[in-house]
């Protein structure tokens, strides 16, 4: 065998080596966080009661205080990563963050490409409008214009079953309520505590609900695969539902408890 043939058929052998070991495990982000002591939870700013900037200018709300309480108990310094509702579903896909707090209701769609644990929190998502406007249902929309939030399940149940209504999309939660309150739309698909903020902002022609939508569970998301980290947070969450420090957080923000069944539903 000729130098050229040896160091041929060894580049062979070596490059089948590999091509047959198995890939190195990575670590799971649990085992990270722990060894970190940090952790970064994603929260999408601009919800009302939620996560929001209050008057301190300090980001607060249901979900910054449940991502405070998480990182406690996990023994790790918060990095709070203050994102967009589109930004959602991205953010956790392409990891960058760990875990995402941020009124994410769990979907198949969106479990086929991001985990959820069980149920933290919920809210019913809604059609408002003046009290003049005879609404009952997805029909009456047809024809009228509706203001969602972009890549919200609002934005989905309204596409889906009011075609033929015109459909206007705004990034935040934020700029829909600015939209709703100088009168650019004549309804508005969104959740209880969007509406509330929208009728401070026009009391003089408060909106009022038209018909419920969906409750919609709300899970706390993490990458896929992340397994050890899900059995923790799923854990923490039946522990925090139990002792009613999860509930202590929510009441404090939306003034109602959460379901007493909630973490079954997940």
């Amino acid at each position: 065998m000729t130098h050229l043939t040896r160091r041929g058929a060894l580049l062979t052998l070596t490059a089948a080596g590999l091509v047959g070991a198995a890939p190195l495990a990575r670590a799971e982000s649990l085992d990270d966080i722990r060894k970190a002591r940090k952790v970064r939870i994603a929260v999408a700013i601009g919800i009302p009661r939620f996560a929001f900037i209050d008057k301190d200018l300090k980001p607060t709300g249901s979900d910054v205080e449940t991502a405070k309480l998480i990182a406690q108990d996990l023994g790790a310094t918060l990095d709070l990563v203050q994102i967009t509702n589109a930004a959602r579903v991205p953010t956790i896909q392409t990891r960058k963050a760990d875990i995402l707090v941020a009124s994410l209701a769990v979907t198949p769609e969106r479990k086929k490409v991001i985990d959820f644990t069980v149920p933290y929190a919920t809210l019913n998502i809604i059609v408002a409008g003046a009290p003049g406007l005879a609404v009952k249902g997805y029909p009456d929309i047809v024809g009228k214009r509706i203001g969602v939030t972009r890549a919200t399940v609002n934005d989905m149940l309204v596409t889906q079953n009011a075609k033929g209504a015109e459909i206007v999309r705004f990034e935040d939660d934020a700029t829909l309520i600015t939209a709703a309150v100088s009168g650019q739309v004549d309804l508005v698909s969104t959740q209880e505590a969007v509406v509330a903020v929208m009728n401070e902002k026009r009391a003089d022609k408060p909106f009022e609900t038209k018909f419920v939508q969906s409750e919609l569970n709300l899970g706390i998301a993490l990458p896929q695969g992340e397994d050890k980290l899900k059995t923790w947070l799923n854990d923490w969450v039946r522990t925090n539902m139990e002792s009613g420090r999860l509930n202590t957080v929510f009441r404090q923000f939306h003034g109602r408890d959460l379901p007493a069944d909630l973490v079954q539903r997940g």
